[in-house]
C-alpha cells in the first residue's frame, strides 16, 4: 500500500528573486520531509526557478499587484484543487489573504522581516500600527508561527501579541555542500577589498560605510571598497564618494553575481538599522570572508562581538574593516549553524506540532 504525502501549500505573493525567494528555493531543493510541496506565486522569475530545481509550481493572481479580491480567489481556487493540510504563507500580504478566507487546513506563518521601529519597514509610524493591528488580529487564526530569528520572534511578540508559541528556525545554510570556500584570487591588485551587498536604502546605512571606509582609506591607500545594488540612494551616494575624493576606490556597479562578488571580495560590511537573519551574512561567515555588521536585530545571533560595530563610529568601522580583512584568525566562520536540511526537517516538526495531519 503507497501512503500519499500530506500537501503542504507555500504561498509566495511576490515573485522577484530577491528576499525571500533565498530561502523558498532552499528549501525546494531539499524538500520538506513526509511532505509534498506546491508553491503558489504570481507569474515571474520565482516561479520559473522553482520548476528548475524540480518544484510544484502553481502561478496566479497572487499577490499585491493583483489585489485583494483576485489574490483571496486565487488562493481559494488553488486550496479546494489541491486539498493541502497546511497553508504556509510567506510576506505580510499572503499571510493577511490567507487568514481572511482559507478555512480547513492548517496555517502556518514564517516571518522574514520585521523591526522593532515601525519606520524601517513602513516609513511612518501611523502605518506601522495600522499593521500591527491587522497582523494581531490575523494571528489569531494561525495555528503556527515561526521566525527567522530570535530578534525576530520578540519583535512579533512586543507588536502582534501572538496566542500560539513563535517557533524560531533559523535560514539554513549549507557551508560545505552549498557554498564553494573562498578561492585565491589570481593577478589581484594588492589591497583590502571591502564588499556591500545591499539595496541602496536608507535603511542600510550606505552613507555610514562610506564614512567608515574613508577612514579605512586614510591609512590603507590601497583599499576598496564595492557599494553593489541599486535604489533610491545612488546619486547621494556617488556625491559622497566624490566629496571625500574617493572616486577610485569605491565602484557602484549595480546587480552583481553575489557568488562571483564575495569570492573576489576580503570583507562584506552591512551597517543596517536592521536585519533579521541576512543571507549574505550568512554566506560570507560559510565562505570565511571577514564580516562586519551592526549590531541589530539577529546579527548577534549569527556573528560573534568581533565582527560587530557602532555605524555611527567611522573609526570603529574602519579599525574592525581592517581587522577583518587583515588578520583571517579573528573571522566569524559558522559554528553550529543549521543546514538547509534540518531547517526543513524542524519546519516539518512545526507542522506536527500545529496537528497537521493529511
Amino acid at each position: 500500500m503507497v501512503l500519499t504525502q500530506p500537501t503542504a501549500l507555500w504561498a509566495i505573493p511576490v515573485s522577484d528573486l530577491a528576499g525571500v525567494a533565498r530561502h523558498v528555493l532552499d528549501v525546494a531543493r531539499n524538500g520538506i520531509p513526509g511532505w509534498r510541496l506546491v508553491f503558489l506565486t504570481p507569474p515571474g522569475d520565482l516561479p520559473r526557478e522553482l520548476r528548475a530545481v524540480g518544484a510544484e509550481v502553481v502561478e496566479g493572481d497572487f499577490g499585491p499587484a493583483h489585489g485583494l479580491r483576485s489574490s483571496a480567489r486565487t488562493l481559494r481556487k488553488v486550496v479546494r484543487r489541491e486539498r493541502p493540510a497546511v497553508v504556509h504563507t510567506h510576506l505580510a500580504y499572503a499571510d493577511i489573504v490567507s487568514a481572511l478566507v482559507v478555512r480547513g487546513p492548517r496555517l502556518v506563518t514564517t516571518e522574514h522581516g520585521i523591526a522593532r521601529d515601525d519606520v524601517v519597514y513602513h516609513r511612518s509610524t501611523a502605518k506601522g500600527r495600522v499593521m500591527a493591528l491587522a497582523h494581531t488580529a490575523r494571528m489569531r487564526r494561525f495555528d503556527a508561527a515561526i521566525a527567522v530569528s530570535r530578534a525576530t520572534a520578540d519583535a512579533m511578540v512586543q507588536k502582534w501579541h501572538p496566542k500560539v508559541p513563535i517557533t524560531v528556525i533559523p535560514n539554513g545554510v549549507d557551508v560545505v555542500s552549498r557554498l564553494a570556500p573562498l578561492a585565491p584570487q589570481p593577478s589581484r591588485e594588492p589591497g583590502l577589498r571591502v564588499l556591500s551587498l545591499a539595496r541602496l536604502s536608507p535603511e542600510k546605512r550606505l552613507p555610514a560605510l562610506v564614512d567608515g571606509f574613508a577612514a579605512l582609506h586614510r591609512t590603507h591607500p590601497e583599499a576598496r571598497l564595492t557599494l553593489a545594488g541599486t535604489g533610491p540612494e545612488d546619486a547621494a551616494l556617488r556625491a559622497q564618494v566624490a566629496r571625500l575624493a574617493l572616486t577610485d576606490a569605491v565602484a557602484m556597479p549595480g546587480f552583481v553575481d553575489p557568488d562571483v562578488a564575495m569570492a573576489e571580495h576580503d570583507v562584506l560590511a552591512m551597517l543596517s538599522v536592521w536585519e533579521n537573519c541576512s543571507y549574505a551574512l550568512l554566506d560570507a561567515a560559510a565562505r570565511g570572508m571577514g564580516v562586519v555588521a551592526s549590531p541589530v536585530g539577529g546579527n548577534p545571533e549569527i556573528l560573534p562581538a568581533s565582527s560587530l560595530v557602532d555605524a555611527a563610529d567611522s573609526g570603529a568601522v574602519a579599525t574592525a574593516l581592517a581587522a577583518q580583512g587583515l588578520e583571517p584568525e579573528v573571522r566569524p566562520g559558522l559554528v553550529d549553524w543549521p543546514s538547509v536540511a534540518e531547517m526543513c526537517a524542524r519546519v516539518a516538526s512545526t507542522y506536527a506540532d500545529a496537528g497537521a495531519r493529511a
